[in-house]
């Protein structure tokens, strides 16, 4: 089955083919795809890196990439080549974890569509990994709560998770229901440490230290860094939810 990607910024994947679906996440430019059925104006598609299923509107798609370049940062800045023969702003931004395929190297840019230019210094080649996942995490923070969000636009909890693994080139599932089931865990610890997933009933958090943990919060609207041991109190205050699994990065 021939695989696609991704041409627009920022994807939508609806639960339905319809705009007034449930908007369920998003596709990263670059981002690989199967189709499994096509409509009018709707395809519905199996993505590469973790199988999810959705419908996507019919268009900006194309044949597979062969990426070599993914981006770093929570937004990267894309440029085109004037007539003076100067890199101007667009006033687009291709999002942390999007892939492309280096064209050209020009001044320190390199161009992945025609007139398309990212700055070499905002990407890494795509095989590169980094295991520091406090580093990934905390680009978000601060970026607001969106649900099937994973961008800089907005984001949700199990995203901020998996975007960690997309990164490494690693399988993770993209919902909370499936993450809670991937890895062995437990269900209670004395003491919580750097590296703890905490797992609530479709809600999760990652600990950055015994003390602190990051998430994308829903209450509070974004990505935020807060107590771990007054998260657990006010989400069970609050939602009457425990602790499900507790599973490790």
């Amino acid at each position: 089955m021939t695989s696609f990607y991704s041409t627009t910024i920022n994807k939508n994947i609806y639960k339905k083919s319809s705009t007034k679906s449930e908007i369920t996440s998003q596709i990263l430019f670059g981002e690989k795809f199967k189709i499994i059925l096509k409509k009018k104006k709707w395809i519905k598609i199996k993505t590469k890196s973790d199988n999810y299923i959705g419908f996507i509107k019919n268009n900006n798609f194309s044949k597979e990439l062969i990426d070599t370049h993914k981006c770093i940062n929570l937004k990267n800045k894309v440029f085109k080549l004037n007539k003076s023969k100067k890199f101007v702003s667009k006033k687009i931004f291709l999002s942390f974890n999007s892939r492309i395929c280096a064209r050209k190297n020009k001044n320190n840019f390199i161009e992945y569509q025609k007139n398309k230019w990212i700055k070499k210094k905002d990407l890494k080649p795509v095989n590169h990994k980094e295991s520091n996942f406090i580093k990934i995490l905390k680009k978000f923070n601060g970026v607001k709560y969106v649900w099937g969000g994973r961008t800089y636009n907005g984001i949700d909890c199990s995203a901020l998770i998996q975007l960690y693994y997309l990164y490494n080139n690693k399988y993770f599932p993209r919902d909370t229901k499936d993450q809670i089931n991937f890895k062995k865990g437990k269900k209670s610890l004395k003491k919580f440490e750097k590296g703890n997933i905490i797992y609530w009933k479709g809600h999760v958090a990652i600990c950055i230290s015994s003390k602190k943990l990051i998430h994308a919060y829903g209450p509070m609207k974004k990505v935020i860094v807060m107590n771990t041991k007054s998260t657990i109190e006010k989400i069970y205050k609050t939602a009457k939810l425990k602790i499900k699994k507790i599973t490790e990065i």
